[in-house]
């Protein structure tokens, strides 16, 4: 029993046409790809308008052969001489050439016998028309109607031939076929066809110089912001900004990189100041310390050992100062967050009620001589609650710092407002607009005690839960500064 072997497994077919297209079209560059898109496009629309003209010409042409073809006259009856033959094929006529008047193509006439099949032709020479079997259906015609249909000549050249049915005592009913050459109309097609080819080749090739030329004016400021950004990798250098012509998506582009290069300068900017600032402020504390340890140390070597109260006093001042680096470096790790708000797990539902009655019961041990008067109503606000409590905090230890001994402490809450007043000295107009920089501190208080970055974590604080710090004069006219802080919310937790 003989088995038929398998059939051979197909060898594996390579990436296809489209796909080795798709490649080389993912290649290019975006201006190579701008330039064929828009040859493409005129390619496709010229190739369209072509053929679109071309067909257009064609059935006019042809539309005008068959019309003429019908109102030219036609044979009423049979001539009485001609030249017959069994067939088309076998006519002596069907050898001659075409015959032409004046330059103008004549119409060559036939019969058809129907009783004996014959083909004849009248004295004057034409060519013959191949006959075809839906010729037939002509017999069936009434007087003056006729067909038209397109048809060849025996030697192959094309024609439309006029069928009309003519009856004859002679012989029998005969078919009257009139030819007209359409080889010119066809000629008069394939030239048009070359000129319309080589016009949409030129049109091509010029779509493509122009796309090119288009490509290179519309993305020099994408080169521009290329250079650009190859530049601020190159030298580190942010702030550079390239020039916005227009309000066109490439200008939209080119003014959201300047805004984000500015971003990133005034950011190298406030991480450069941060750190300097930084740096000045532990300098002091830092050198109080190695002082103090300094004169410790040689006390023991020299073997004078420092007076007890002196020790003491001396330790005291290293402890204080040791304070004061942590408060500081506390405040340097809440400064390094993002200055802009955000929400993240952090941001609850807090009541500000009950963060300003917190950092009320701190602010009385810090000053224990001062008065505070306190009104809240309950608020709710979302926020960062350890964030919010210590912006509360700083502002009352502000105004503890500067109320003088005795002095009343105003703290109100109403309707999501929270004002902070107190009646010390107050802040000189002029010096307003820096109260919220960091590190910044009145010339006139620099001899107390603090860092400068209170009032800054206060401003970081609030912004982040979406609301708003203000530090003034007094509403009424009187002395001392009065903060504000306004947080959206409601009196009922959402």
């Amino acid at each position: 029993m003989s088995t038929v072997p398998p059939p051979p497994l197909a060898p594996p077919r390579g990436p296809g046409r489209r796909a080795r297209l798709v490649r080389w079209y993912r290649s290019r560059s975006l201006r190579g790809r701008l330039t064929f898109l828009s040859a493409a496009a005129v390619a496709v629309a010229i190739a369209m308008s072509a053929l679109a003209c071309w067909f257009i010409v064609e059935k006019q042409l042809y539309g005008q052969v068959r019309t003429e073809l019908l109102d030219s006259p036609q044979p009423q009856k049979v001539p009485g001489l001609m030249y017959c033959a069994s067939s088309p094929q076998e006519a002596p006529t069907a050898q001659g050439g075409s015959s032409t008047e004046n330059n103008t193509p004549l119409r060559d006439v036939q019969f058809v016998i129907a009783n004996t099949g014959q083909v004849c032709f009248p004295v004057r020479l034409g060519r013959a028309v191949v006959l075809q079997p839906s010729d037939a259906q002509a017999y069936h015609l009434k007087t003056g109607q006729s067909i038209i249909r397109d048809g060849h000549y025996t030697n192959g050249d094309p024609a439309v031939v006029r069928i009309s049915f003519l009856p004859s005592h002679t012989y029998g009913p005969v078919l009257a076929m009139v030819a007209t050459p359409t080889r010119p109309i066809e000629e008069s097609l394939q030239g048009l066809a070359v000129l319309l080819g080589a016009v949409s080749l030129g049109g091509i090739l010029l779509a493509a110089v122009a796309g090119r030329l288009v490509a290179h004016s519309s993305l020099k400021p994408v080169d521009q912001l290329s250079d650009a950004v190859e530049h601020i990798a190159r030298t580190e250098e942010v702030g550079t900004t390239i020039p916005v012509h227009g309000d066109d998506e490439i200008a939209r582009l080119s003014t959201s990189f300047n805004s984000m290069s500015t971003a990133l300068a005034n950011s190298r900017e406030r991480q450069t100041r941060l750190i300097a600032d930084a740096g000045h402020e532990l300098r002091t504390p830092l050198t109080s310390l190695r002082t103090n340890v300094d004169l410790l140390i040689r006390s023991d070597d020299t073997g004078r050992p420092l007076p007890p109260a002196t020790k003491t006093k001396l330790l005291g001042n290293m402890k204080a100062q040791m304070q004061e680096l942590t408060v500081l470096i506390g405040d340097l790790l809440q400064l390094s967050r993002p200055d802009t708000p955000k929400a993240g797990p952090n941001l609850t539902v807090v009541a500000l009620h009950e963060i300003a009655g917190r950092a009320v019961e701190r602010a009385k041990l810090r000053g224990p001589g001062l008065v505070f008067e306190v009104a809240t109503e309950p608020w709710y606000a979302h926020g960062d609650a350890a964030g919010l409590e210590r912006a509360v905090i700083n502002l009352l230890d502000n105004a503890v710092k500067y109320s003088p001994p005795g002095g009343t402490i105003e703290v109100r809450l109403h309707q999501g407002v929270l004002t902070v007043r107190d009646h010390g000295p107050g802040i000189p107009p002029d010096e307003l607009q820096y109260v919220f920089d960091r590190f910044w501190r009145s010339p006139s208080s620099r001899q107390l005690p603090g860092s400068g970055l209170g009032l800054s974590i206060v401003a970081q604080s609030v912004r982040e839960a979406g609301g708003e710090v203000t530090l003034g004069p007094a509403a009424d006219g009187g002395p001392g500064a009065l903060a504000t802080v306004r947080l959206p919310g409601g009196p009922a937790p959402e």
